[in-house]
């Protein structure tokens, strides 16, 4: 698995979230990046059911399914402060039927989608993240295509964020940290688009019924 890092783009000011989306992507294309076709990663959350709570105060707790079109056949469940589970598609099937242990949040579905641009050994993912109907940020994926451990290609994969994002360059996400020295993979991902997205309904204080 290539080593990724996820990150959020701010609203360039006096733009809106689509303009803002086409100056990053002009950059890429004066850079020489060229386009390859599309991608979309959504998340829906789910809230432990209230019947599984009991009467003593218990804390409910998140979790997040996500798809991902660059693993078209797998499913992601993520667990709020645990494991990422990768099932096959048929995993949104089997949620309805725990419909008694976990109830979809109203108003939870965000998604991002966007275009790829492959330069040289890079691929970029350029997205616009939405809520409902409403744009509500950017997400930009990189990815460096040679490596499988963070540690041995951070600093290149900073170098080239730096030539189109300039002072918006993100920081090492933070499950680099985790795995700093290990074979990075897909469940990575999954878990820095899930703190992105989690980030972008805290900024907006969006109420969703679930999320805290």
């Amino acid at each position: 698995m290539n080593i990724k890092n996820v990150s959020q783009m701010p609203v360039a000011e006096g733009k809106s979230v689509q303009q803002t989306v086409e100056l990053l992507t002009r950059k890429l294309e004066v850079l020489g990046a060229e386009k390859q076709g599309t991608f979309c990663v959504d998340c829906e959350t789910y809230h432990t059911a209230a019947s599984t709570l009991g009467s003593q105060g218990q804390t409910g707790k998140l979790m997040y399914v996500m798809h991902n079109s660059e693993y078209p056949l797998s499913c992601f469940a993520l667990f709020e402060n645990g494991p990422c589970l990768i099932a096959d598609t048929n995993f949104d099937v089997l949620m309805v039927k725990l419909k008694g242990f976990f109830q979809s949040a109203k108003a939870s579905k965000i998604e991002t989608r966007g275009t790829r641009y492959q330069y040289c050994d890079f691929l970029v993912k350029v997205g616009t993240v939405t809520m409902g109907p409403s744009a509500r940020g950017i997400s930009v994926e990189v990815e460096y295509g040679p490596c499988v451990v963070a540690s041995d290609c951070w600093s290149l994969l900073l170098e080239f964020l730096q030539s189109f994002l300039g002072s918006h360059t993100p920081g090492a996400p933070a499950v680099f940290g985790s795995r700093h020295d290990t074979v990075y993979g897909p469940a990575d991902t999954m878990v820095q688009y899930m703190e992105l997205f989690n980030k972008i309904r805290k900024q907006q204080q969006v109420p969703v019924a679930g999320i805290r």
